[in-house]
């Protein structure tokens, strides 16, 4: 019974978490085992895996059990009232599912000036407010096209105020046109193979123009299932044996024999994910950069949590070495393929390689 009443419990403050609920700020923090740093319910950070999540009655529970404060929700201290509000703004903007409020509109709810609620708003969140709900839109959309509604239904549930605006923005958000997006992929053909390797299994999928998606993981049938499901209504057929000149360069990288990974790219994504990815790529072997010196990179240095987003969704894990991206304080972050496979690549990484090439040639990203 007791640990049934500690499960129930849990899954309440899990849910406060997803929902950043305010009525639960300063009554409990919880920590990420992956990143070892703690935080605030309402923090605006990118919610963790719930498996990677533990919870503590206090700041101090927290530090006892070895976990530091995030630089960004600031747990030890007391809330930046503007934070409050940005949080408040972007739940009213998360309850308009059927439209994008005006600028005006948002600053009304919180008695800000507009601009001054665009400045603030982008320096906690990493983006402008009708960015953040247009994302939530496209979310909104997918979702809708990937059950099946009609196109036409969804472009109007979701406040598109009409089907050329939606077919304007379709290359960029849904990296395809949104009948071939609400069929899953299902006219492409997509081939595959999977090797064993000292990260665990490798996956390599290819389409007719190049590399798709690269992953890793613990166990093969796992991969194929992630794989399945976002092409749900592909061709997908696997074979080890084409493009295996691809994958072995992929095999030799991991390895440590090589360091220069020019591969065909069949990839999309919104034109801030490419500018993010492309800067990646540049990031010499052996070196690493933080997410704040990619967002300068990019000329965008208030969007630090957008461009941990877009190492996130990166599809082709190792061509764009988002492993290579660290916190500010030096701190390893997340990675999605596990923080022990990011240590592991970056340690070898940091081993002087006799008569390896240096310089990273840059795969073209497909535009979308």
């Amino acid at each position: 019974m007791q640990l049934q009443q500690t499960q129930i419990l849990e899954e309440t403050l899990w849910e406060a978490v997803l929902n950043r609920d305010f009525a639960f700020e300063g009554k409990f923090f919880y920590g990420v085992r992956s990143t070892g740093i703690y935080c605030r319910p309402i923090c605006p950070s990118r919610r963790p895996n719930r498996n990677q999540v533990c919870f503590f009655q206090s700041v101090q529970d927290a530090e006892i059990a070895g976990f530091r404060p995030c630089k960004r929700c600031q747990p030890q201290s007391e809330i930046v009232p503007n934070t409050a509000k940005i949080l408040a703004v972007c739940r009213y903007i998360e309850a308009q599912v059927d439209r994008i409020p005006t600028l005006s509109e948002l600053s009304s709810q919180v008695e800000m000036s507009p601009s001054y609620l665009q400045r603030i708003f982008k320096q906690i969140i990493g983006v402008s407010p009708f960015q953040y709900a247009d994302a939530l839109r496209s979310q909104r959309l997918k979702q809708r096209l990937q059950s099946g509604e009609e196109i036409a239904d969804a472009v109007y549930n979701t406040g598109y105020g009409s089907s050329s605006q939606l077919y304007e923005k379709a290359p960029k958000q849904l990296g395809m046109t949104p009948k071939i997006y609400q069929q899953a992929g299902k006219t492409i053909n997509i081939i595959y193979a999977i090797a064993l390797c000292s990260l665990g299994y490798l996956l390599v999928a290819t389409t007719e123009k190049g590399i798709c998606a690269v992953k890793l993981g613990d166990e093969a049938d796992k991969l194929e299932h992630i794989l399945n499901q976002e092409f749900h209504q592909a061709h997908i057929r696997r074979d080890d044996h084409t493009h295996k000149e691809w994958i072995q360069v992929i095999l030799d990288f991991i390895a440590g024999g090589e360091t220069n990974l020019d591969l065909p790219l069949d990839v999309r994504g919104t034109a801030f994910q490419k500018q993010v990815w492309e800067a990646l790529q540049k990031i010499p072997y052996g070196q690493t950069r933080t997410y704040a010196d990619i967002a300068r990179n990019i000329a965008k240095p208030q969007a630090v949590r957008a461009v941990g987003n877009a190492c996130g969704a990166n599809p082709i894990a190792l061509i764009v070495p988002c492993h290579r991206v660290l916190w500010t304080d030096g701190s390893l972050g997340g990675y999605h393929w596990g923080i022990e496979r990011k240590q592991k690549l970056l340690t070898q990484e940091s081993t002087p390689k006799e008569n390896s090439k240096f310089k990273i040639q840059n795969s073209k990203l497909q535009s979308p």
